[in-house]
């Protein structure tokens, strides 16, 4: 057996241990959901292990995008706190705002646009004189 042939068995190898390993798996987004999905946009696959590999595929894609958004939301929020040195640094919650995931989003190229009405606060847009009501 030559190399080539040998480095194509332990490939194919390792996607039928892969694909068996899949049957076995509970995926975080449930068979149900990517079927329903897979078939809107026109896929009808009987096999379950194909939909798992689906849904763990799009688990590690809202992963990426969920830490990436997390990295924008410390970079802004780390340069607000440099800004305002008097501020007490008492509070660090994190406040992840759609500017932090749509930058995260624009990384693997998706455009998101939210409306003009949007808020990212519930006083963006009110009159000033009745924020403090």
């Amino acid at each position: 057996m030559n190399p080539s042939n040998e480095a194509k068995h332990d490939d194919e190898s390792a996607l039928a241990d892969f694909l068996s390993s899949l049957m076995d798996y509970t995926p975080t987004i449930p068979d149900e959901l990517v079927e329903h999905y897979l078939a809107k946009s026109g896929f009808q696959c009987p096999d379950v292990r194909l939909i798992r590999l689906v849904a763990v595929a799009t688990q590690k894609f809202i992963a990426d995008v969920a830490s990436d958004a997390l990295q924008q939301c410390k970079a802004r929020q780390s340069a607000v706190v440099k800004d305002k040195k008097d501020k007490q640094q008492k509070d660090k919650r994190l406040i992840l705002t759609m500017e932090d995931l749509s930058r995260a989003l624009r990384d693997y190229g998706v455009n998101m646009k939210h409306q003009e009405y949007f808020a990212d606060s519930p006083s963006t847009g009110m009159d000033p004189t009745s924020r403090d009501e």
